[in-house]
Order: C-alpha cells, then sequence, then structure tokens
C-alpha cells in the first residue's frame, strides 16, 4: 500500500500519473501484494531526472523501482510484482497452469491492442463524429471481452477466478476512463443491456480494498481531458448526443 517510505516492499517506489490507466495497474498489483510503496507523482511537462534515466528509451510512466533497478511497461511490472513478492496470503496474479496463463496473457493483450486503440479517439478525436465512431467500436471490443469473461471466469466472480488475476487487472485500469466516456462524447460504452456480465464485473472490482481509492472520479477525468485536448491545440467538444445509435 502506498506509504512515505518502503517497508515489506523491499526499496520499492512507483513513478505515476494520476489518471494513467497504465499506472491504475501497476498500483492494484502492488495493493493486492500488501507492498508498502512510495508513489511519486510525475509532470507530462517537465520530467524528472530519476524517470529520464529509469525509463530512457519511452520515458514514460509507469516505472517500478526496486532497490534501485526499474522495471517498465505496465503490464511487465504487474507481472514483475507477481514473480518478485509471492505471498501466500493471496492468490497469484497470474494462474499456475501453463495454458491458463497463456490464455490470461492472450486476452490482457488484446486489450491494449484492441481496446486501448479503439479508446484513443475518443479522448484525442478531432470531431464528434469520429469520437462517437470510436465509442461504437469501443462497445464491440467490451462485447467480445464479455465472451472472453465467460470462458477465462469459468462461473468465478472475476477473470482470474475466485480472485483478481492478470485480465482483471489490466482492463481494470480503464474502467474510470470507460465510465467517463458518456460524459466526454455521449455514448455510453460501459452498459448493462450490452454488456452485463463486464458491468457486475466492474462493479465487483471497483468494491475491492486493493482498488478502492484508484479509478478516477468521471468528473476530474473530464476535466482532465478538456486540459489535455487544449494543450495539443484540439477543439473543445460537447457530447454529440444526437449521434447515439
Amino acid at each position: 500500500m502506498e506509504g512515505d517510505g518502503p517497508g515489506g516492499g523491499e526499496g520499492l517506489t512507483l513513478l505515476g500519473l494520476w489518471p494513467s490507466l497504465f499506472v491504475i495497474r501497476a498500483r492494484i498489483a502492488l495493493n493486492l501484494k500488501g507492498l508498502t510503496y512510495v508513489y511519486t507523482e510525475e509532470s507530462l511537462y517537465e520530467k524528472s531526472e530519476l524517470l529520464l534515466k529509469s525509463n530512457p528509451v519511452h520515458k514514460k510512466v509507469p516505472v517500478l523501482i526496486h532497490d534501485g533497478k526499474p522495471v517498465c511497461e505496465s503490464q511487465i511490472i504487474v507481472q514483475y510484482i507477481d514473480e518478485a513478492f509471492p505471498n501466500v496470503a493471496c492468490a497469484p496474479i497470474l494462474p499456475s497452469d501453463p495454458y491458463d496463463r497463456a490464455v490470461a496473457r492472450f486476452w490482457a493483450s488484446y486489450v491494449d491492442d484492441m481496446l486501448y486503440r479503439t479508446w484513443v479517439p475518443i479522448f484525442r478525436g478531432r470531431t464528434a463524429e469520429e469520437r462517437v465512431q470510436a465509442a461504437t467500436q469501443v462497445v464491440a471490443v467490451l462485447q467480445t471481452l464479455e465472451q472472453a469473461f465467460k470462458k477465462c471466469s469459468k462461473g468465478k466472480p472475476f477473470f482470474g477466478g475466485d480472485s483478481l488475476g492478470l485480465v482483471d487487472v489490466v482492463l481494470g485500469g480503464h474502467l474510470g476512463w470507460l465510465y467517463a466516456t458518456e460524459a466526454i462524447c455521449g455514448v455510453k460504452v460501459v452498459d448493462a443491456t450490452k454488456t452485463p456480465l463486464l458491468v457486475a464485473w466492474a462493479e465487483r472490482f471497483c468494491a475491492l480494498d486493493a482498488v478502492k481509492g484508484l479509478i478516477p472520479d468521471v468528473d476530474r477525468l473530464v476535466e482532465y481531458n478538456k486540459t489535455r485536448r487544449a494543450g495539443l491545440g484540439l477543439p473543445l467538444l460537447l457530447p454529440y448526443v444526437e449521434l447515439q445509435q
């Protein structure tokens, strides 16, 4: 858990940014393992020397620093935490069975390859129509993930079964922005009429102690989106409700 200094985490520091879904993943994994860590908020515009030194290739957060050694990229960080800190008090994030582990990695990659890629135009789209079109694509991706949930969960509460697994952590980091999509472009993507299993999963996910306080509020994310769009020279667009199906 976040703290003012290391303890139980053997010298852990996480460099992050509060609205980043990738950072949220790392923080959830740290919380699941019951680890104490130092959290350092970075700036998009004035990146710290520590960040530039720790991630000289991409120069992005999150970066986990463990005893002075940096680990970069959110999915790699989550898997590193799982392997470096086995904890008998909680189930592993990755399943022990090689096939189940491969399936989890496949769907975690799908989330980043498809869900994130289709959602980005909602954040940065230049027209209202572009953002609404992206939102409809996001719904289609979530419907595919609805089917994946049936397979991976095997009737249990989470993709990982009785406890959070890799896909839960990776997809869960998106929830704040998925909830904010309706306020941003007028299309509800987390919709019980289209993906009832995922909606129920999301409610269970957000209620967990390891997750509470990490998913940003919709209003805060909407204001952040406005600020970022202004900084990128993009027009301020109101939700284009007329284009909803």
